[in-house]
């Protein structure tokens, strides 16, 4: 058996009990924290894939296409990925200081001050990103969708995981962060209600009112430029109101999502046109205006109040 206490065996264990014990330690750090990002990664692909499967067999996500579909598995991936990878990183960076003889107590306490700095420094910025994944995870709107958001509304020009770029009518672009959306409200999301209330004047044979009406939303059904667009034929759904100036009635159809806007003003101009065609009056308010001429304006002269200081004193002689 050889003699460890000679050289250069003894040189060769007091590497191994000292350097050596170290590096392997190091080694062993860096093979266990990258098999643990490799299985980090696998790990998040499988529970992104799992959360946009269920939205696209259950949730709202049903409509969204096969690419755009990969896309935002793509990024939730990245951004999951990426943040378990980070920690995974500085766990290792701690535990090599650690294993090669550094004090790793100040660094611990310097890392815990700056993450609480940052933590607060950054909350809103963590929140954006958490709150676009969320998004991007439920589908609650997409490119080209007219929503309401952080109290504005337009059409989604863009979209990332920190914000929501919107135009509106005028063509203002507002930018909100996702952190701000408490409510969003998806105006083109599937199908969307023709919501009408007509007033009639009093006196109106209310049946032939709502035959008139109905038979404006048939025709339109009928029409092959509006076939397609609308799933539910407009009509009268009940008498909504006895109002001051006539009589309420409530019509109801519904559209493809997109088309709300562009049926709902089409509805308007055909009614119209039949309420004219068949005499029944869409009352208004009547404003009377007096007109009073010259003389009438002129002050009018009344008898006296009483007799003046040189009156009596004249009757008094």
């Amino acid at each position: 058996m050889p003699d460890l206490s000679k050289p250069p065996l003894s040189d060769l264990v007091a590497f191994l009990k000292g350097d050596g014990a170290v590096i392997g330690q190091v080694v062993v750090i860096v093979v266990v924290a990258y098999l643990a990002m490799r299985l980090a990664s696998v790990s998040v692909r499988g529970i992104v894939k799992a959360l946009m499967d269920r939205e696209a067999t259950e949730g709202t996500a049903q409509e969204l296409s096969a690419v755009e579909l990969q896309k935002r598995m793509g990024t939730l991936d990245a951004l999951g990925a990426n943040v378990v990878r980070t920690l995974i990183v500085i766990i290792a960076a701690v535990t090599v200081l650690g294993a090669v003889g550094i004090d790793i107590g100040p660094a611990i306490a310097g890392l815990g001050i700056v993450g609480v700095a940052l933590g607060f420094g950054a909350q809103h910025l963590v929140r954006d990103y958490l709150n676009g994944a969320l998004i991007l995870v439920e589908n609650q709107f997409s490119k080209g969708d007219v929503v309401r958001i952080g109290g504005v509304s337009g059409t989604v020009e863009d979209f990332s995981l920190r914000r929501t770029t919107l135009r509106d009518l005028d063509g203002v672009v507002h930018t909100v962060p996702n952190g701000e959306i408490g409510v969003a409200s998806n105006l083109t999301r599937v199908w969307a209600r023709v919501n009408q209330d007509v007033l009639v004047a009093y006196g109106t044979d209310i049946d032939r009112a709502i035959v008139v009406v109905d038979a404006v939303g048939r025709e339109m059904a009928a029409d092959p430029a509006w076939k397609r667009r609308i799933l539910e034929v407009p009509r009268v759904e009940r008498v909504e109101a006895l109002g001051e100036y006539g009589v309420t009635l409530k019509i109801l159809g519904s559209v493809r999502a997109p088309e709300r806007w562009a049926a709902a003003g089409e509805f308007r101009k055909r009614l119209l046109a039949a309420f004219q065609e068949n005499g029944i009056e869409i009352p208004r308010p009547q404003r009377v205006v007096l007109a009073r001429g010259p003389d009438e304006l002129a002050p009018t002269t009344g008898p006296s109040a009483g007799p003046t200081d040189e009156e009596l004193a004249a009757g008094s002689e």
